[in-house]
């Protein structure tokens, strides 16, 4: 009788195979579109509810200050400038001429920005000057040009009017919309490769699903058109941050990432020469192809050129400045369009967009729907997660963790992925750290409760 087979202690296992490169990115795109979109969801929120209503601010401006920026009668000529600003001084006697704004059109006001003392400090006086009777229709206290509702709507979408700390949380919603919406773009479009028919990918196909399904089906096409302009939007906005946009120095730009400035070098000063005033500053800027509203800026010195600046905002760009010796009222630097760098052209035009400014009405209702749009698309993704609540006692809502399985040429994307992530918004780099830890956390404590 022939003994049993001898059953070896120990089984020689083989290694799991490697995934492939595409299959790592699905898994990967999967664990960080569910994870870091339910925590990202709620600034991401708050930016498209802030950014809806300050999209919207040029509307609000003219029906809160009608009075100030409309002139009540348009005539046919105009007061010189000169006296305007003088109608604005003999107000103010304590103040100094800083600025003049044009009449961006025939019924607006001239605005005179003066900078007067107070208890925190200097400050910014706009008066508002009928430019055909030069009497005085208002008055505002303004930052940078921005009227009051503006700052302060500015100031709510950008840090939630909490200052520096507002700032971080903005940028770091902001830096992780395009890992979010392309994660979750990657994990759609891999449905085709399960041969899929290609309307289902394109279009909701809720036939014959429900629940969870018909959810992701929605989710999944919203998202899928949405991707685009979430991108562009966070692109454009993070271009303003600080971090991500504020990082190129103006002095050392090797990249021209900023746009050119006017250096306004000292002039001579002939002797016994005399100012030649700020209409002939005015002249000199329209005849020098200046046009739309202007920014005229008087020397600060004997020495000072007057400088004055295109402000008009939309399309065609306008984006002309000069410089104007302050005696002979000859231009002695000029910047255009043309010398913007690629890279500065399209931070200035995505500036433009981002607050609906390029092209007018259409713009702003783009940018509105896609923020009502993405405020649906978080809806329907929190509704998902619901369904498969982890915490109703079990876990299996959350992705498989795929960090371990990474290796050879899958981690050396990834490693350079995240290296580049983390120059280009550095925020990202710090957040991802913090994500990394918690995940391995969650997935530590899921396999003790396995």
């Amino acid at each position: 009788m022939s003994s049993p087979p001898t059953v070896p202690a120990h089984r020689a296992t083989r290694p799991s195979p490697r995934p492939r490169l595409s299959t790592v990115l699905q898994l990967v795109s999967r664990r960080l579109h569910f994870l870091a979109g339910i925590v990202v969801a709620p600034f991401l929120a708050v930016l498209c509810l802030t950014g809806l209503v300050y999209v919207f601010s040029p509307q609000i401006h003219d029906s809160l200050y009608h009075s100030d920026l409309y002139v009540n009668q348009v005539a046919e000529t105009r007061r010189p400038l000169a006296e305007q600003v003088r109608a604005a001084l003999t107000a103010h006697p304590e103040a100094t001429l800083k600025s003049v704004l044009t009449p961006p059109a025939a019924d607006r006001t001239t605005r005179v920005v003066l900078t007067v003392p107070g208890p925190a400090g200097p400050a910014d006086r706009t008066v508002f000057v009928d430019p055909y009777t030069a009497l005085i229709n208002g008055e505002l206290t303004t930052v940078e040009n921005r009227l009051p509702a503006n700052t302060w709507l500015r100031q709510l979408h950008g840090n939630l009017q909490l200052g520096a700390p507002g700032r971080l949380y903005a940028e770091l919603a902001a830096s992780w919309v395009p890992l979010v919406a392309v994660g979750g773009l990657v994990l759609w479009l891999a449905r085709t490769r399960r041969k899929r028919p290609l309307r289902e990918v394109l279009l909701p196909s809720t036939k014959d699903k429900t629940g969870w399904t018909r959810l992701r089906a929605i989710h999944g096409t919203a998202g899928l058109w949405l991707t685009a302009g979430l991108v562009l939007v966070a692109l454009t906005g993070l271009t303003m941050t600080q971090f991500a946009g504020g990082r190129p120095d103006p002095a050392t730009d090797p990249l021209h990432l900023r746009a050119p400035v006017l250096a306004a070098a000292p002039v001579p000063v002939p002797p016994g020469a005399q100012p030649i005033g700020i209409d002939r500053a005015l002249a000199t800027a329209e005849s020098a192809g200046l046009s739309g509203e202007l920014a005229l800026v008087p020397p600060s010195s004997p020495e000072s050129p007057f400088t004055a600046t295109e402000l008009t905002e939309g399309l065609p760009i306008h984006r002309g400045a000069i410089t104007i010796d302050p005696y002979t009222a000859e231009v002695t630097e000029r910047i255009g369009w043309t010398d913007y760098s690629l890279a500065a052209k399209l931070g200035t035009l995505g500036t433009q967009f981002h607050t609906g400014t390029l092209f007018g009405l259409a713009n702003q209702i783009i940018l509105a729907l896609l923020a009502a749009a993405t405020l649906v698309l978080l809806a329907l993704g929190y509704r998902m997660w619901w369904i498969h609540n982890p915490y109703r006692g079990r876990w299996a809502s959350l992705p498989r963790p795929v960090w371990r399985q990474l290796a050879g040429v899958p981690l050396m994307v990834i490693l350079l992925g995240i290296a580049a992530l983390a120059w280009v918004l550095p925020l990202v780099g710090a957040s991802l750290l913090v994500f990394l830890a918690v995940d391995a956390l969650l997935s530590r404590f899921k396999r003790r409760s396995a």
